[in-house]
Order: structure tokens, then C-alpha cells, then sequence
């Protein structure tokens, strides 16, 4: 079996197993679908910071492509790099992308605009930044410990670096957790309404899309914490299962729960720096949208017991 494996018989093979080439076809495939899907979705919705996730789901396309290029040319190190290094931080641009997500929900979903004092175009700034920083940190030891010509010493450096990077990514996400946590509460304070309904259950699909994350960065962690003893990389069954799957998953329910059909129009865009300048400048300070779903008077879902409540609100 082995001897008819083309990608081990080479000479100077990169590889350590004989990859299977069905599977990495059906997967670049699959993440092509979703790429489809996310793009169009983008573009229909003109919700233009949906190229994120666009992004996230294209690097998965090319991981494929390039790991297919790799098994039918196994001596070709720039293409074995090159899908290793992308497979490990495609899913920090998914992870952005549900930051940005949760930012414009603190602002549709919520009356104050904010979660702990956090306001909703904060949100998602504070934690992209801390996203790029964790995604550098994971580039450079990816970068380092992909070339099969390095020495070992070399190799485990760019492993550490590496596993710092996505632990640093998993504290940021148990942060984001906790504020996750907070917003849920602020949602369920509100009156029964459409709109309650739909921030349910796209904070559902955030949690869902976070946990898989999660179960990733846990399997790489574990996958790499025994550095060059670890067998884990020669079986590419736990890759496909512990990643590729559950990023895939993760792609799909934004396709099913896609932020931008859940939060429509330009009225769901957050207000930019210099239209929050002008509303102070006019003494107004920018909220959130949640308070115009019960104090507009048309509105088949305005709360009767609340009403009076939110009208003097709305007064002052």
C-alpha cells in the first residue's frame, strides 16, 4: 500500500504519510461552496465588512488547492509550506469576523449601544486588534516551522510560537465569552419581540462558531504540545476532524445565520466616527437601535406593560 503511494515514494518527499488526495479535492470543493455563498451574500446585502469572512473561507480554498498541488508534486517545499502555513490561521479571520458580528449586534439589539461600558463600534475594534495580534504571532511561528530543510531546534521554536499565538487567540475568545454572556442577559430583559427572536439566534450561531474555534485551537494544542514526538500529524483523519470540519461547520451556519440577512440595510450599520462627532456636536449621543423597535408607534410589537416607560424615555 505504501509502495504505491506516489506522494512517499518521491524523492525528498515532504510528506510523512500518503495523503489523501479524494478527501483534500472534497474539501476544496465544499470550501468553495461556501465561499460562494458568503460572497454573494455579501454583495446582496452590500454589508461590506463581510469580506472577512470571505477572506477566512478563500484561505480554506487555497489551503486545498495547495495541499492537492502538494500531493502531486511532493518534492515542491513552497507548496507544502504554503497550505501548512494557511491552514493554521484561516480560522483567526472567521474568528474577526464573529467579533465585527457581535459588535453591530451590541448595537441593533441593545437600548445603551454597550456591554459593560463597552460601545458596540468599540466591540469589535478591541477584539480584531487583539484577533491581528494573535494572527502575527501564529503567521511568524507557522512561518518557522514549516520548512521541512530546518533543523529541529528551529522547528519546535516555531511550534511554541505558534501554539502562544492561538492560546493567546483562545483567551481573547474567553473574554469575548463573558461579554457574550452579558448581552444575553441584556436580551433577555427586553420585551418578546422579531427583533429579541433574531439576536437569539444569532448569538446561538456566535457561541456555535466560537466553540468550534475552540475545539480547534484544542486539538493543535494538543496536536503540537509533544512538539516532533507527536504522531497526531501523521494521521490526517484527526486534521479533517478536528479542523477542516469544524471550520466548515463554522461557514455554513454563517451562511444559514449570515449577520448581514439577520441585520439588513443601511439602518443596522453602526454610525462612523464622524457621525457620532456631529450628534455630539448636537448634543445627541448614539445609542442603540433596540429602543426604536417599542417606541415606534406603528410598530406591531411595542410591549403594552413598558410603553408609558419607554415613551418618557424617549421625552427626556
Amino acid at each position: 500500500m505504501t509502495q504505491q503511494c506516489a506522494a512517499l515514494t518521491a524523492d525528498n518527499t515532504n510528506w510523512g504519510f500518503c495523503p489523501n488526495l479524494p478527501a483534500a479535492y472534497l474539501f476544496a470543493i465544499l470550501f468553495g461552496l461556501t465561499l460562494i455563498a458568503h460572497i454573494v451574500q455579501m454583495i446582496w446585502q452590500r454589508k461590506w465588512y463581510c469580506w472577512v469572512v470571505c477572506l477566512s473561507a478563500a484561505m480554506q480554498v487555497a489551503t486545498y488547492v495547495l495541499r492537492i498541488l502538494s500531493i502531486k508534486s511532493p518534492a515542491n517545499e513552497g507548496y507544502y509550506s504554503e497550505w501548512f502555513v494557511l491552514i493554521l490561521v484561516a480560522p483567526v479571520f472567521a474568528n474577526a469576523f464573529v467579533y465585527m458580528a457581535m459588535g453591530r449586534m451590541v448595537y441593533n439589539f441593545t437600548i445603551k449601544g454597550s456591554v459593560y461600558g463597552i460601545r458596540a463600534w468599540h466591540f469589535g475594534l478591541i477584539f480584531v486588534c487583539l484577533d491581528v495580534l494573535a494572527l502575527f504571532v501564529q503567521i511568524g511561528g507557522a512561518a518557522i516551522a514549516s520548512s521541512t530543510q530546518t533543523d529541529t531546534k528551529t522547528i519546535m521554536l516555531g511550534l511554541h510560537v505558534y501554539m502562544g499565538g492561538i492560546g493567546f487567540q483562545q483567551l481573547c475568545i474567553f473574554a469575548f465569552l463573558g461579554l457574550s454572556a452579558r448581552l444575553h442577559m441584556q436580551l433577555r430583559s427586553q420585551p418578546v419581540s422579531p427583533q429579541r427572536r433574531t439576536a437569539f439566534r444569532l448569538l446561538y450561531v456566535m457561541y456555535a462558531v466560537v466553540g468550534l474555534i475552540t475545539l480547534r485551537i484544542i486539538f493543535r494544542l494538543i496536536e503540537y504540545s509533544r512538539g516532533l514526538q507527536s504522531t497526531i500529524p501523521l494521521h490526517e483523519a484527526y486534521q479533517y476532524t478536528l479542523d477542516s470540519l469544524p471550520m466548515l461547520i463554522a461557514l455554513v451556519l454563517l451562511n444559514i445565520a449570515h449577520p448581514g440577512t439577520l441585520m439588513p440595510g443601511k439602518e443596522c450599520n453602526m454610525p462612523g466616527r464622524k457621525q457620532r462627532k456631529l450628534m455630539k456636536k448636537e448634543g445627541r449621543q448614539a445609542k442603540g437601535r433596540a429602543e426604536e423597535y417599542f417606541l415606534t408607534r406603528e410598530s406591531p410589537y411595542r410591549p403594552v406593560s413598558r410603553t408609558n416607560t419607554y415613551m418618557r424615555m424617549a421625552q427626556v
